[in-house]
């Protein structure tokens, strides 16, 4: 099975700063969105989350629900109140057809304030690996039961956001827990997309497509911003525009057999990167990257 090239909303409208696009509609968002190129999206905060009301918005342009990002709080809910709490989530997700939950750990998460440099994020609790790890387990195997698999996105300004912390949270989980592999925020946090990608291949079930400006990245190091000003500044950007080396990791997916969705995730000011511009730009060299490998 070939992959399919999905979309997230970021490119348009911003759920971590609000004020990013807060004027475009949803209906611009998709209708853009398809005229790049793309199948599919993920959620984002202009989305409706009743399924009988977005089935059919996303049915008019041709589109699929790829996922949607979930805040998981375990380290402070036990695994029946983290259930209880993603119940809507999930029945939208199941609903309109979509096989992976965006899951990401936000207890004290710092990556929506601006205020605060983003190298100022928690650190796991270390005496608490083994108990998070069987506890995610737990719901992940919650979630397939109901043909939805957990997608765990490590991401900056959160508990698991490294190279190591992405190592240690695979070894600590079961197989039923997948991993999404996002490029950019692992090269933000000084790890290497690709010999990540090459140690958890069997668990990548989930790909999001960021590139980085490695110079815009440097200065917000530098200077320790906050993860919103490193994306306000342009730290990301679609793929093949940055420095990550795309061909390297489509290799390591084709090698995986991966079929997924690879979703262009690469938030941006909608004022200076025109979004219309970007997500053909992305669409393009991501299927460009995509074919060269063999993987559509």
């Amino acid at each position: 099975m070939a992959v399919a090239l999905g979309i997230n909303p970021l490119t348009w409208t911003n759920d971590d700063l609000p004020s990013l696009g807060a004027e475009t509609p949803l209906e611009v968002c998709l209708s853009e969105g398809r005229q790049a190129g793309f199948t599919g999206f993920e959620l984002g905060n202009k989305f409706p989350r009743n399924p009988d009301v977005l089935g059919p918005i996303l049915a008019k342009h041709d589109l699929r629900l790829v996922s949607g990002w979930y805040s998981g709080e375990l380290l402070s809910r036990s695994v029946e109140q983290e259930i209880e709490a993603m119940q809507s989530h999930l029945n939208l997700l199941k609903t309109l057809g979509a096989k992976v939950m965006v899951f990401a750990e936000v207890t004290g998460c710092v990556h929506g304030n601006q205020n605060m440099p983003v190298e100022r994020r928690p650190a796991f609790p270390e005496h608490r690996w083994q108990e998070y790890g069987q506890k995610l387990t737990e719901l992940a195997k919650y979630t397939q039961s109901h043909g939805v698999q957990i997608a765990y996105h490590h991401h900056m300004g959160t508990v698991i956001e490294s190279e190591a912390d992405v190592d240690r949270l695979m070894a600590e989980t079961g197989p039923e827990v997948g991993l999404l592999l996002d490029t950019g925020h692992l090269h933000f946090a000084g790890g290497d997309p690709i010999a990540v990608a090459k140690r958890h291949a069997d668990r990548i079930n989930h790909v999001h497509c960021k590139d980085i400006r490695q110079s815009v990245l440097d200065d917000a190091k530098n200077r320790r911003l906050s993860f919103l000003d490193a994306v306000l500044n342009g730290v990301f950007t679609v793929p093949g525009d940055g420095c990550i080396d795309y061909a390297a990791v489509m290799d390591v997916l084709k090698q995986a057999d991966y079929s997924g969705w690879l979703v262009v995730e690469a938030e941006q000011d909608p004022s200076i990167a025109h979004p219309l511009t970007y997500a053909t730009l992305g669409y393009n060299n991501l299927a460009s990257f995509a074919r060269n490998a063999g993987l559509m």
